[in-house]
């Protein structure tokens, strides 16, 4: 069967005839498109549509949790997705009683098991002869002696997950040697193939046992050998988030992140990457710019009697292309580059990194890579010898490490940081960091949204002739109806070679012919309306998270705090606090470049204490102390994993406290390991506040409402859930009035001088605008007053506010404004 709603792997599993591998979307999909009798009475033919119906419903509720934005779900949404489901099949003649039982089921609870002590044994004896076989190379031997375990009755699931993960991994190197080494095909055709085969049994080991992170690791092994690394990032991340500590989990995870960097980024369309040989490279450039290769090479061989350095680097850089009297040879071309590099070269440095990423001439190598990044890097940026050229190596590896925090390959996703390195690029004139910057800055990605410095990043970056940045600059005029400009860039683009560019240009252009017809048929005091009501949605629109709405940043003196504090305010005294903790942790730090496990245990200790308080004071000086705090806080983890039944305990907490603290940027991976936070630590409201922040920066403001409640039933006026919760009620669409009421209750609540009071004022005022009450002006500006007397009340370290009230009482003060159309709409969007 080749059906084209099938994929490769449902057609398989059909030929097969085996119902029990049928997924959701296997099954619904054939009895959907089974042809029907033609003698059916139109009663027949109601039910059928009727079940039908049903089958759509099932199949859109796997589909919503197959592409779920988190890798799990809250009891609520469970419960609502429980519920539908459940009348589904009790329509389809299941028993209630029977699924009640199966809702009962924990994967979190070892079911009752009845077990054969004599068939534990044998599947135990076949194991490990299995294994031994694995390790002698014998690989189907291996297989059938595995098989031979699993099918043994009364054995643990713990025990075959075990065995189904070996066979899964017997499987893969089995692949790996049958292979043909002349061409990997990523394709599968048939069950034969050892691959489908692996996945089926990763796959039986993870449902068996779905709290042990070997299962999920398993199956993006296998996903990794198909070229599907997005769903090899999801599998390792959720192998992490169970075992974080696992280096074999990080460096699987980095080398999927880092391919699926490069397929995201169309780099096998990008002529920059594209394989040429140096003389190649030089004619090139002839027919762009006009350069005789002559006069370069003729440079070429001044620069080698000049500067060894140098020269070891074009020598290099020759065995790496390949040139007219060179042949290719990565391994020569590393060495040549590490030549450079011990002399003090960066182009050295940066190049010898490259290879060592990819893995060409030298072992690949992700963490090795970073290091001589960063050692790249850290050179001045001015060259040695010639003090009016820019340093060749040093822009272009601020511009790598940007793109490593950025995705988290070698290092802890974090986008921020990955933002402050492309700044540095961008400040040596480094043209790919800045089109990846305004990517940023355009969705705003671990920076505050900016179009307008998105806009002034891809032109900079266009006009040093990146050909990404020339499309997606061509994308912006369009977006502003500046349709010659437009035009201009995305050939430009295309001219350039981008072949990414070309594919696109008919779906351009297309865009642009209709754009340019609506523009013509609307009358000209329109268009300037839509333009300003289109730009004031886009700057309005925020990827920011409930934790960044609702927390600031900023420098904390101890003794301005202390002052206050003495004084009566609580929020003062709190910072205080959190204060005296981070600083102990600092200080064990600091004192030693050694620590003790016990000075270990007390670092992590004091810093979730200053956590708890408030993470907000929590400002390491440098990378570099947050990345050995980091470390430590992964060996003080691993070391409780370690224990004996791995028991709840106050190290334990805290170690977690602070690994998500530490990597609340990786937010998917922070929310599954959440998840298990709160099962083993449920009275742990600082989980919860945790929990609020990442679903608000996933957007899930349903969830952060549900986190929310869920912890405001240990601490009913813990006003970080409650403010969060009613940021979550703004943002969600049609609960102005949910939002009026929690933000009520958070002041009630909160401290007068609480950093948030003043917006929860403000943002009142526009819920109150938005509910469009007979008396919503008057109270408005009612909630605008309470706001601006609220900040009189602020610690010096939170003023100003960002709540940014001015716009809302302009409205609010001019009542005749608002029978302006427009004006209504802007206030209402924000």
């Amino acid at each position: 069967m080749n059906h084209p709603i099938f994929d490769r792997f449902q057609t398989i599993s059909i030929a097969n005839g085996d119902s029990n591998q049928w997924d959701i979307t296997t099954l619904t999909s054939l009895l959907l498109n089974a042809d029907r009798p033609k003698t059916l009475s139109q009663t027949q033919i109601q039910e059928l549509d009727h079940e039908d119906l049903l089958l759509k419903q099932l199949r859109d509720i796997r589909n919503k949790l197959a592409h779920h934005a988190s890798k799990s779900i809250d009891d609520a949404e469970f419960n609502q997705l429980w519920t539908d489901v459940t009348n589904i099949l009790i329509a389809f003649g299941e028993c209630d009683s029977e699924l009640d039982k199966f809702k009962d089921d924990s994967v979190f609870e070892v079911r009752t098991q009845l077990i054969n002590e004599e068939n534990v044994k044998e599947a135990s004896r076949l194991n490990t002869l299995g294994t031994q076989a694995h390790k002698d190379g014998k690989l189907s031997n291996a297989i059938a002696l595995f098989t031979k375990a699993t099918v043994l009755s009364g054995v643990l699931d713990h025990d075959r997950a075990i065995f189904y993960s070996n066979m899964s991994s017997s499987r893969l190197a089995l692949y790996e040697k049958q292979k043909n080494d002349t061409a990997t095909i990523f394709e599968i055709h048939d069950s034969r193939d050892q691959r489908y085969l692996a996945l089926h049994d990763a796959k039986q080991a993870r449902n068996l046992w779905p709290t042990w992170w070997k299962g999920h690791f398993r199956v993006g092994k296998v996903y990794t050998t198909l070229n599907e690394h997005d769903k090899a990032v999801n599998s390792f991340e959720r192998a992490l988030a169970l075992e974080p500590t696992k280096d074999e989990i990080r460096k699987a995870l980095d080398e999927s992140r880092h391919i699926l960097g490069r397929q995201m980024r169309y780099e096998h369309l990008d002529p920059r990457f594209s394989p040429r040989t140096v003389h190649e490279q030089l004619d090139a450039l002839q027919q762009t710019v006009g350069i005789n290769p002559e006069n370069l090479r003729m440079l070429h061989s001044l620069v080698e009697a000049t500067d060894s350095a140098a020269a070891d680097v074009l020598k290099g850089y020759k065995y790496e292309h390949g040139d007219i009297d060179v042949k290719q040879d990565y391994e020569q071309a590393a060495k040549y580059y590490a030549k450079a590099a011990g002399h003090g070269s960066a182009a050295g440095m940066y190049n010898l990194a490259r290879l060592t990423d990819l893995g060409l001439g030298v072992k690949k190598d992700h963490d090795m890579a970073l290091k001589l990044f960063e050692q790249a890097a850290t050179q001045s940026t001015e060259h040695p010898k010639f003090k009016d050229r820019p340093n060749v190596g040093v822009a272009e590896a601020e511009n790598a490490l940007g793109l490593r925090y950025s995705e988290g390959v070698g290092v802890h996703k974090n986008p921020a940081h990955g933002v402050r390195w492309y700044h540095r690029a961008v400040e040596h004139g480094n043209a790919e960091a800045a089109n990846s910057l305004a990517l940023m800055y355009q969705v705003g990605k671990g920076v505050e949204k900016n179009l307008e410095k998105a806009e002034q990043l891809f032109t900079f970056s266009a006009r040093r002739g990146d050909p990404n940045a020339m499309r997606n600059f061509a994308e912006i005029l369009l977006d502003k109806n500046d349709f010659e400009m437009a035009q201009t860039w995305f050939n430009r683009a295309c001219e350039s070679g981008s072949v990414l560019a070309q594919i696109k240009r008919a779906d351009f252009e297309t865009t642009l012919r209709e754009k340019k017809q609506l523009m013509a048929s609307c009358p000209s005091n329109v268009v300037p309306m839509l333009n300003a009501v289109k730009n004031a949605w886009n700057s309005l629109k925020t990827s920011k998270s409930i934790c960044e709405l609702s927390k600031g940043r900023s420098k904390y003196d101890f003794n301005v705090l202390s002052k206050y504090a003495n004084q009566g305010s609580i929020t003062a005294k709190r910072l205080c606090n959190a204060l005296e903790h981070f600083f102990i942790a600092l200080t064990i730090l600091i004192e030693s470049d050694t620590l003790t496990e016990q000075q270990e245990d007390t670092l992590v200790h004091e810093l979730a204490e200053c956590y708890r308080l408030e993470d907000i004071v929590a400002q390491f000086s440098d990378s570099e102390m947050r990345e050995k705090v980091g470390k430590i806080v992964d060996e003080v983890l691993r070391r409780c994993r370690e224990m004996p039944d791995y028991p709840a305990s106050q190290l334990d907490e805290d170690a977690r406290v602070c690994y998500a603290s530490l990597r609340m940027d990786s937010h998917e991976l922070i929310d599954q390991f959440l998840n298990s936070c709160k099962q083993k630590y449920p009275k742990s409201i600082y989980f919860f506040e945790l929990s609020t922040a990442i679903n608000g920066w996933l957007q899930r403001y349903d969830t952060v409402v549900y986190n929310a409640n869920t912890g405001l039933e240990l601490d009913p006026t813990n006003s970080n859930l409650l403010i969060d919760k009613a940021v979550a009620w703004r943002l969600l669409e049609n609960h102005n009035k949910e939002a009026v009421e929690a933000y009520k209750s958070f002041l009630a609540a909160a401290p007068k001088d609480h950093r948030q009071v003043p917006d929860a004022y403000y943002s009142m005022a526009m819920c109150y605008l938005a509910l469009e009450m007979h008396d919503g002006l008057e109270v408005s500006k009612k909630m605008y007053e309470q706001g601006k007397d609220a900040e009189k009340l602020q610690l010096p370290c939170f003023l100003p506010t960002k709540a940014a009230p001015e716009a809302a009482a302009s409205v609010v003060n001019h009542k005749a404004r608002l029978t302006d159309p427009h004006r209504i709409e802007v206030i209402k969007l924000h």
